[in-house]
């Protein structure tokens, strides 16, 4: 079987989570290769700058696009794209959530989240428009659909009646601890105390630093020796993140990083009391699994797909009870038992959640593509008789926005 794997909606730094998973899935593929399926990529410029070894590890095209005009890029999907795959592989992956009208061949899609659906405020109305259009038409077409977790697999077959059979679960994994920066270098780099929360996080709307930042603010009035550490780079809402920090008299208290390298984000949170991580929505949730992965207690929001990923390994509080989290943070600074009692079930929780599992159900989703269920197959067929129909809807709602598809999950810097 011959796949190729569409890349075009990934720009390098600007998809936060669904760039960790997506580039740590194709390089566990190219560590085990598997019988029976050769893989190609279809990629921009960018992305065989930033990941050469990706792209040696493959047979790769690129275009020449940043990927950063939104137009343009969709444009090379249903021009470019179309022409390099046709008649050249059996299947496509489009891991960024959406088919292109117009495809060279059959499609496998991965749908990360549905927050245009779920949390459609957080968007602006062209996009919004250009997503709910472009998404149940991608599901509904795909002869195969892979999700992250239950939460947005439930979402698919709830919202847009998919069948169950055609979507298939692929939970995303964790590197192994890396300790190339110790604890002590990023104190000294960023100036942190003995303690400190970590929060790593583009400032997005639905990242909820308003409720960490009132929470902490409390936290901060009654223990005068720990720091908040905000990494990530600055999304919609990191102007009021920083009027917040200074309304509530928290400038030497909140160390507000921006995108740091991986590495320096990773010692930080190895070096937390805890990783608070209060997110009003995730379609997965991948920092909470590399906190657990470092040895660093999890306090995570109850929302969408984090209890999924979560499990008992952390502590779960209401994502908008500011109450519950200071509560929390407190015992996170008074009880070391609790501390370790996490930090344990955390190493234990994340050894379920590997890069294998990853690539062997996303391996079975392009075998279920090509010997799909007769229902699955009726369904297709009918979702790509209605394809034309919408073809001048998404086009006149592709918008010079920059081309962002997945939802960032952890804002670090690749």
């Amino acid at each position: 079987m011959r796949v190729g794997c569409n890349l075009l909606w990934l720009v390098p730094g600007m998809v936060g989570g669904t760039e960790t998973a997506t580039v740590s899935l194709l390089r566990q593929i190219a560590a085990e290769p598997p019988d029976g399926i050769d893989i190609s990529v279809y990629a921009l410029d960018a992305f065989g700058q930033s990941y050469p070894d990706v792209v040696e590890a493959f047979p790769t095209q690129l275009v020449p696009l940043t990927g950063r005009l939104r137009p343009l890029r969709v444009g090379a999907e249903n021009s470019w794209l179309a022409r390099q795959t046709r008649g050249q592989v059996d299947l496509v992956h489009h891991m960024g959530g959406v088919l292109p009208l117009v495809r060279g061949a059959p499609g496998v899609l991965t749908i990360h989240d549905l927050q245009p659906f779920d949390l459609p405020g957080n968007f602006l109305p062209h996009k919004r428009a250009y997503l709910q259009r472009s998404i149940p038409r991608s599901v509904r077409a795909a002869a195969s659909v892979v999700a992250p977790t239950q939460f947005v697999r439930q979402g698919l077959v709830d919202r847009f009646g998919v069948a169950p059979e055609r979507v298939l679960i692929a939970p995303w994994g964790v590197e192994p601890a890396s300790t190339d920066v110790s604890v002590a270098q990023v104190q000294a780099r960023y100036g942190l105390p003995r303690r400190w929360f970590v929060f790593p996080s583009f400032t997005w709307n639905h990242k909820n630093h308003g409720l960490l930042l009132r929470a902490f603010a409390t936290v901060a009035a009654r223990e005068h020796d720990v720091m908040l550490v905000l990494t990530g780079g600055e999304g919609p809402a990191e102007q009021a993140v920083v009027d917040q920090i200074s309304r509530l008299g928290l400038r030497g208290r909140v160390r507000r990083t921006g995108l740091i390298p991986r590495r320096d984000v990773l010692a930080i949170v190895r070096g937390a009391v805890a990783m608070t991580f209060p997110s009003q929505y995730e379609g997965f949730g991948l920092p909470v699994l590399e906190a657990m992965s470092l040895g660093t207690p999890v306090v995570s929001s109850d929302a969408a797909a984090l209890p999924e990923v979560v499990g008992g390994a952390g502590r779960v509080v209401p994502v908008d009870d500011a109450d519950a989290w200071v509560e929390e943070m407190t015992r996170m600074l008074d009880d070391g038992d609790e501390r370790q009692r996490l930090a344990d079930a955390g190493r234990v929780r994340v050894e379920g959640f590997t890069w294998q599992r990853t690539a062997s159900q996303t391996l079975a989703a392009y075998r279920a593509a090509v010997t799909p269920s007769p229902s699955a197959a009726a369904a297709t067929g009918a979702a790509a008789a209605a394809t034309g129909a919408d073809a001048s809807t998404d086009a006149a709602a592709a918008t010079d926005e920059p081309a962002v598809d997945g939802t960032p999950d952890d804002g670090v810097a690749p």
